[in-house]
Parts: C-alpha cells; sequence; structure tokens
C-alpha cells in the first residue's frame, strides 16, 4: 500500500469599498474595481460585464440601467457592458425558485462571460445569493462583483463568502463558499428602502455586537431611536462597524468556510430560519433574526447565565428599534417537536445545516457570547411564552 500527501494554501483576498452615487461619471470607483482585475486582453477584447439587477430595486430606481451605459460610455476603455441585463425578482422569491439562478446561468452562457468577465449584482440579499451562486458554478467561478442595495445586504449577506438558495423548504440547501472579486456599498441605495428593509439590517449589527463588541452595542443603544428614524450618519457607521466586525471574523476565526459545527455568526438563525419558514417569508431575514437573538438571550437568562439587567437592555433595544419579538409562529407544533412544522424541529434543521453535533451561541454577558451543544426545549418553551408575555404588555 503506497500513498501520496498533499497540502496546499489558498489565499483569498476581496476588497469592500463605501461609497456614494457609485454610477456617477465623475466617481471613478467601479472602473477602477474592473481595472484591478485586468488581464491578457487585447484592447479590442474589454473584461465583459453582465449585469444582474433585483426587480424590486429596480421599480424604486427605474433610470439605473441607463446610469450604467452612461457611465459605461465615460470608462469604455474599462470594460463592456453586456446590453440586456438579467432581471429576477427580490425578496425570497429569487431564492425559492431555481429558475432564477438558472437565467442568470443562461445569460452568462448566451453572453460569452468567461472566468476573466465580471458578473455584477445589484440588489437584496436574496438576490445577491442567488446571482453569486450562478457566478461559482457557472466555469467553476465567474468574477462576482456585489453592490448590495439593502442594510442588511451591506452590513452581513453580500460580504461573505456563502451564495445559495432553497430547497426542500429549507433555507440555503443548495450553495457554495466562494469569495467575491469586491463588493461596493453605495449609501445613496439606501434612501429609498422602506421602513422595514430600512430597519431589517439592525439586527444583524445587533447580533455582532452582543458577540464581539460591547461598545458597538452601547453605540447601537444610545443611537436606537435615531437609526428607527432613519438616521443616515448612524446607519453609515452601523453597516461600516458591522461588516467590519463580520469580516475580521471570517478572516480570523480559522474557519472561513465553515467546515466544522461552529457558526458564531448564527447567533439566534436557528430560530429565524424556522421561523421564515413558517411564515412563508412573510417575516424579512432580518425581522426574524431580531425574534430569534431575543429568544436565545431569553433563554441564556432563564438558563442563570445572562443578568435581568443585560436581558432587559437587549430586548428593550430590539424594540426600540421598531422589532416585534413576538409572533404567533413562536407558538407552532411546541408538543411535537418532530413535527416539520414546529418551532423546535428548527433545532435539528440547524444541526443538520451545519453538519456534526448541533451548536448553539449563547450569552453569558454582553460581548460574551459562548456555545453549547444541548437544548432544554421546555426552557425554550418559557423563554417563548416570556416573549409573548412581553408583547401582551407592549399592546
Amino acid at each position: 500500500m503506497s500513498s501520496i500527501k498533499q497540502q496546499f494554501t489558498v489565499s483569498f483576498r476581496y476588497d469592500v469599498h463605501f461609497t456614494s452615487s457609485v454610477f456617477d461619471p465623475s466617481n471613478p470607483l467601479f472602473s477602477d474595481v474592473i481595472g484591478s482585475g485586468s488581464t491578457a486582453r487585447s484592447p479590442e477584447n474589454l473584461n465583459k460585464v453582465l449585469i444582474v439587477l433585483d426587480k424590486g430595486f429596480l421599480k424604486s430606481h427605474l433610470g439605473i440601467f441607463e446610469k450604467i451605459k452612461l457611465y459605461n460610455k465615460q470608462y469604455n476603455k474599462s470594460f463592456e457592458l453586456i446590453s440586456n441585463p438579467v432581471i429576477i425578482p427580490g425578496g425570497e422569491e429569487a431564492k425559492i425558485k431555481p429558475e432564477y439562478a438558472e437565467q442568470i446561468l443562461n445569460a452568462i452562457n448566451t453572453s460569452g462571460i468567461d472566468r476573466h468577465s465580471f458578473l455584477v449584482v445589484i440588489g437584496g440579499g436574496c438576490v445577491i445569493d442567488t446571482a453569486g451562486y450562478a457566478a461559482a458554478i457557472a466555469h467553476r467561478g465567474v468574477r462576482l462583483i456585489r453592490l448590495p442595495t439593502t442594510v442588511l445586504a451591506q452590513n452581513d449577506a453580500a460580504i461573505g463568502v456563502k451564495n445559495g438558495i432553497n430547497a426542500y423548504e429549507k433555507k440555503n440547501f443548495i450553495g457554495t463558499f466562494a469569495p467575491p472579486f469586491a463588493v461596493i456599498n453605495d449609501s445613496e441605495f439606501l434612501k429609498t428602502l422602506d421602513a422595514r428593509d430600512w430597519r431589517s439590517g439592525i439586527s444583524e449589527a445587533v447580533k455582532v455586537a452582543l458577540l464581539k463588541d460591547p461598545l458597538f452595542f452601547d453605540f447601537i443603544e444610545k443611537n436606537a431611536v435615531a437609526l428607527s428614524n432613519r438616521d443616515m450618519e448612524s446607519m453609515k457607521y452601523l453597516i461600516y462597524r458591522c461588516a467590519e466586525l463580520h469580516l475580521e471574523h471570517i478572516t480570523t476565526s480559522g474557519d472561513p468556510f465553515e467546515t466544522g459545527s461552529s457558526r458564531p455568526l448564527d447567533f439566534g438563525h436557528w430560530a429565524a430560519h424556522k421561523l421564515e419558514q413558517l411564515t412563508g417569508f412573510e417575516l424579512r431575514h432580518g425581522e426574524a433574526v431580531a425574534i430569534g437573538l431575543a429568544l436565545d438571550v431569553t433563554y441564556s437568562y432563564l438558563k442563570g447565565d445572562l443578568s435581568k439587567t443585560e436581558w432587559k437592555r437587549i430586548t428593550q433595544v430590539l424594540q426600540q428599534c421598531g422589532f416585534t419579538l413576538f409572533v404567533p409562529e413562536l407558538r407552532s407544533r411546541l408538543d411535537d417537536p418532530a413535527n416539520k412544522h414546529s418551532l423546535l424541529r428548527g433545532l435539528e434543521e440547524f444541526r443538520e445545516h451545519l453538519g456534526g453535533q448541533l451548536t448553539i451561541m449563547l450569552l453569558k454577558g454582553i460581548g460574551q457570547g459562548y456555545e453549547v451543544n444541548t437544548a432544554d426545549t421546555n426552557l425554550y418553551i418559557k423563554a417563548i411564552r416570556l416573549l409573548e408575555k412581553m408583547e401582551k404588555e407592549l399592546v
């Protein structure tokens, strides 16, 4: 018997840029990003750029593709713009129906997009996930530039290395780990968001602050009302710091492609993913995360790990940011945890998605996360009842 053993390291690098009016001809950033990936092509054979647009975003930015074409005229030596963009629905529909990933793949094929071309996706997190999945599997990897258009996408969904679509009634069942070529956050895109999409991404900032940065939590607590009232300067800082903390974790945790069972940044997500499913995705992801955080924080408090003072601070901040912390689906089939319509079934589905043993992140204090490998379902039921009582007292 003989063996050939091998080991190699692959280095990944991508930048997350923060700007305003990215397609204004006076702003060279987009052209510079494309130019940073220049290959040995002839002047007659420029890098091709295929645009994927979120249909919901397009409704509030009707002239966006015309702006991109005018921008291309200004920087026509940098890239060749494919004349027809791909337009797919925003929200979870983009991930539920596989035909939208197929639509992007077909456009990559018919447009002659190769591994030195660029797929540029402009939209919310679900459209970015779907386009990223298509880019990752076409030619085993087409360069992807993400231009996220929601708070949640700019501070979380678009800055990591994950792409995916839903299948078998499970969120992100099909997907890849494939870093983007670059991410460009344009604050102007946020101005047309409705109240729910503006608020939704704040929960991911609360999540990462609770795990990693008490001072950032203090900032969110101090500015909760301003954030809820659409103060742009507060939101810009929230997005920047949240993105920074997420990227620090990805680059320094030692497990960027999540090969183990530990996934700290999914704090609050076991319940959130199940709630999205149980509500037919009526809940935005960030809204579900806020409830999932409240549930795990309340569980930590009832378990005796988190003080009452800290528990109240956290739940009050979430409420001040405009989140509801209880929906009827939290009570779904609690007496039958194996039932696919039970919220508690989410624990097993979370374990399956992670692989290995169940691993849940809880809190010992603000900025002090810790992991457990078992869940007391009776204590979770008590936590749900406490959240319901809190909600009724607010009415």
